[in-house]
């Protein structure tokens, strides 16, 4: 079998009273990963617990199997890890090119070699002859790209993206996205999102892990998550569906009207021929039936409550 990415195990931070992360257990395969949760909930903690920066309390880490805490492993760990920091790492008085290929040095490459990576990465992100000037002269989006550009340039295996959308308009976000998703599928690399930004998780990643309060509240595949237990169908039929509505409360089927003849049903262990036979008996046809399906919001919201709750 494939190790995992990513493992902790009862890995606990805190900042005097503040207990950032609280025995904090999570495997990840791989892939495109979201991490989500409130404001204080741990992510940026984990993040620079597993880079090195932090020391932990108690508990352990090991990212692509190397000990971010084992001084003889952080060099390799910087060469196979790229970070995007949610705060600028430019440095001034420098180019674009200057500065990747100033970091990419740093990371074990030569001179020659940084160069070649740094027109490649930069590139790659889109800012073409804008690399020469003084990024003092840059825009937010500008200093996005080359901030990914940084971390992608010594080609690492995995990605830690730290809010990389912050600050942008429209087209920048929608420029980044397309560029993160590409590296976690088309590029085959492991990409950590942390985001605030459900939507953009919900368009890159293929599984999510929410923290709250230092704790793993949920975590697993979007697809699943978003499934949920209930199964959502919208269904119109003709005319005014009174007598629809009246066979669905017979069933005892959970159920919203949206407007005239148009109705959300929960089908929990039910499928959609009892909906046909229900509409028919109750002299209706239905005109048309689709499943939906929950949004990672909705999950996002729920996990938060029921975590809340929990432990109020």
């Amino acid at each position: 079998m494939t190790a995992p990415a990513v493992q902790i195990d009862r890995l606990s931070k805190s900042y005097g009273a503040v207990r950032a992360l609280d025995q904090l257990t999570l495997e990840l395969p791989g892939g495109a990963v979201g991490l989500l949760g409130p404001n204080g909930a741990g992510k940026t903690t984990l993040i620079k617990l597993l880079l090195g920066l932090l020391d932990a309390d108690e508990g352990s880490a090991r990212i692509l199997g190397l000990d971010p805490d084992s001084p003889s492993e952080q060099v390799e760990l910087r060469r196979r890890v790229g970070y995007m920091p949610e705060s600028d790492c430019l440095l001034p008085g420098m180019n674009a090119v200057e500065l990747v290929s100033t970091l990419a040095r740093i990371t074990g490459l030569s001179p020659a070699d940084s160069m070649t990576r740094a027109h490649e990465s930069l590139d790659y992100v889109g800012l073409d002859d804008q690399r020469y000037r003084e990024m003092k002269e840059y825009s937010t989006g500008m200093k996005q790209r080359v901030k990914l550009a940084q971390a992608l340039a010594h080609d690492p295996p995995l990605l830690l993206l730290d809010e990389p959308t912050n600050g942008l308009d429209p087209k920048g976000r929608r420029h980044m996205l397309e560029l993160v998703r590409d590296l976690g599928h088309a590029q085959g690399k492991h990409v950590i999102l942390c985001s605030h930004q459900l939507s953009d998780v919900e368009r890159t990643c293929d599984r999510v892990v929410v923290l709250d309060r230092g704790r793993v509240v949920e975590h697993g595949e979007i697809a699943e998550l978003t499934r949920g237990d209930r199964r959502w169908t919208r269904v119109r039929v003709g005319g005014s569906g009174a007598s629809f509505a009246e066979a669905l409360e017979r069933r005892e089927l959970e159920h919203q009207r949206v407007r005239d003849g148009e109705f959300r049903v929960a089908l929990r262990g039910a499928d959609a021929d009892e909906l046909f036979e229900l509409a028919q008996s109750s002299g209706h046809r239905i005109e048309s039936i689709e499943e939906m399906r929950s949004s990672l919001e909705d999950v996002f919201l729920r996990v938060l409550r029921e975590s809340q709750g929990a432990s109020s």
